[in-house]
């Protein structure tokens, strides 16, 4: 048997013709499966994109400790901080149990002297020896402070 080389050559072009682009893969699909197809491809496209895991991850400040999507990093989550603490409260109660008498200075600049007799939430009652008795809101407060700390500055 006798096999035979075929030897082949480039095509020449005419100067009318243009040589052939190399068909795209959109193309080739369109010729496979027609004009629709290309939309069902396109639209199968699955987007890449980091976790929500990942993005929080990134945006919390790194403290050294590696966190896991379980929570088992080893590290324990902060606690939100109360709303109150309390300490305004405390203060009050203290200087109405001494009868601590009290130098209120409001926000107009008024300055009233006199005993916390009582408080809640939104204002203070305060009792003076020359005057009415006064029922202040708090946010008319600019600040308050003890009439003896007044005589030794």
């Amino acid at each position: 048997m006798r096999v035979l080389k075929l030897k082949t050559t480039p095509r020449r072009l005419n100067k009318t013709q243009r040589p052939e682009k190399p068909q795209s893969k959109t193309s080739r699909v369109t010729k496979i499966f027609g004009r629709d197809s290309i939309a069902l491809l396109t639209a199968n496209r699955k987007l890449i994109r980091p976790s929500m895991l990942e993005v929080k991850e990134h945006m919390q400040p790194s403290n050294g400790k590696a966190h896991t999507a379980s929570g088992s990093g080893g590290g324990t989550k902060k606690s939100v901080p109360h709303e109150q603490t309390n300490a305004e409260n405390y203060y009050y109660v203290k200087q109405m149990q001494s009868k601590t008498p009290m130098v209120v200075v409001l926000g107009d600049g008024e300055v009233i002297r006199g005993v916390v007799e009582w408080y809640d939430r939104s204002c203070i009652k305060v009792n003076r020896d020359d005057a009415p008795n006064l029922l202040i809101y708090k946010r008319n407060i600019k600040y308050l402070y003890k009439e003896e700390e007044e005589l030794d500055a």
